[in-house]
Parts: C-alpha cells; structure tokens; sequence
C-alpha cells in the first residue's frame, strides 16, 4: 500500500490521467487530492469524475471549490457569481450544465462534501494535509499525535485552510518544533513560482531546468505542491507526490489540454 497527494489540477484531466498512469495504482493505494480540482482548465467536470473514483481517495476542499459552491447556492447573487467568473469558473459552470441533472447534482453534493482538512502517517512520519495551508502562530498541542492534529487543525479559520498564503509561507518556522519530529504540512494553492518572493529556506528553485514549475520544499516541513498546472503548457506540471518515499511523478501541461 503506498500513499500519494496531489493538487491544483485546475481542469487538466488528460493531465492528471497520464500521472495516474504512471503511477498504476492499485486497489490499496490512498489518495489525497488537496483541492482546486476545477476551473480553468478544459475539462474540471472530468476532473472531478477522475478524482472521485480513485481508490481510497479523500479530496479535500480547495478555494475554487469553496467559490463555486457559494454561486450555487447563492442563485441571483451577483458578488458570489462575479468571485467565481473571475477566478476561472466558466469552465466548470459550463460542464455541470452539460450533465443530465442527476449527475449534476451528485456531483455538487460530493463537493459540499468535501472536509477542509486531513492527516496521515507515513513511515512513522505525520502530515498535515491542507489546501492552502494553516495560521502557525495557532497554539500547538502537546503531543502530535492522532487526537492534537485533529484539534489542532479543526481549530483553524476555514477560510486560512483554503485561502492563506504569505502569512502561512513566508513564517519563519513551521510545526517540527526544535527536535524536527513534528508534523510535515503539505498544501497547494500557491503556485511554487510565487515562493520566492514570500518565503525564505526554500529547498530549490521553483523552476527547474527544464522551464516547468515543480515542488518545493519551505523549511523542510511545508511542502508546495502546486506545480502551476493553472498556467497551462510551457510552466505548470502536475504533480502526483508518493508519501512513503518522496517520490515525484510530474507530468507536464501539453498545449491545448
């Protein structure tokens, strides 16, 4: 069984499907996808479809998931649909309407769904799993275990676990505490490009040799995984992350996907 994190997506279903091919997962592998499944991209309708039968998939709740589901159920609210269009939700709004209305429906109500948060354990290793990332300056439980990240996160502002950026990235330290056996907090939202001009002790350049957007690691314990895929072919990647040993398996944007 291994265990695998993904995000910001952004629409890019023949995309994520070619990194998911490369990962063949099998029917005991987890997945956690951490949000902005839709919008932008081509195709967030396939996305939503791909990332809800992955095996032992839990999703999270992104900003443009947050936004699109306050239009929904805000009809006739002209801020609520203006904060969707602007953020790339045509896209999306267009492919529900495409879907019969049962479909439709089941979809919306899976995202409604959707937690804000998750934790896991990997090779005795603990994370933190968010969309965007969370308030450090938080009181911290005594002990990291199940039970403290549960209160920790549920603590949290909502809005920080989908929306925070500067004040998540560019803080001088994050949850490992001074022995380093602290939690690791993966979370997306943040294009890595846009690391270097908010945070300090990055691992490496957000741009690789390549030209192509990649993870980066923030202190060692606060790791980027939002790989640009929103900015299309000639940047961003996508970006599957196996926990269990680190392991990256990106897959460029191609022109016209």
């Amino acid at each position: 069984m291994s265990t695998y994190v993904f995000s910001d997506v952004h629409g890019h279903r023949a995309t994520l499907e070619r990194a998911l091919m490369r990962v063949s997962p099998s029917s005991e592998d987890r997945f956690f996808c951490l949000g902005d499944m839709i919008d932008r991209g081509p195709d967030p309708v396939g996305v939503l479809r791909v990332c809800r039968e992955l095996p032992n998939v839990c999703a999270l709740m992104g900003n443009h998931e947050d936004l699109m589901i306050s239009c929904l159920d805000s009809p006739g609210d002209p801020l609520a649909t203006m904060n969707w269009g602007i953020n790339g939700g045509a896209k999306t709004s267009s492919g529900l309407a495409e879907l019969t209305d049962d479909e439709a429906d089941e979809l919306v109500a899976w995202v409604r769904s959707l937690s804000r948060w998750a934790q896991t354990v990997v090779r005795d290793r603990r994370y933190l799993l968010v969309h965007a990332g969370v308030r450090l300056s938080a009181p911290v439980p005594e002990l990291w275990d199940e039970r403290g990240a549960a209160e920790y996160l549920s603590a949290q502002d909502p809005e920080d676990l989908t929306w925070i950026r500067e004040e998540f990235w560019g803080a001088p330290a994050g949850l490992a505490g001074e022995r380093g056996d602290g939690p690791v907090i993966v979370a997306g939202h943040t294009p890595t490009p846009y690391l270097e001009r908010m945070a300090h002790d990055l691992d490496r350049d957000p741009i690789g040799e390549d030209g192509l957007a990649r993870m980066v690691r923030v202190g060692g314990d606060r790791w980027d995984i939002d790989c640009c895929a929103a900015g299309g072919a000639g940047l961003g990647q996508v970006l599957v992350l196996r926990l269990d040993d680190a392991k990256a398996f990106y897959e460029p944007v191609r022109e016209g996907e």
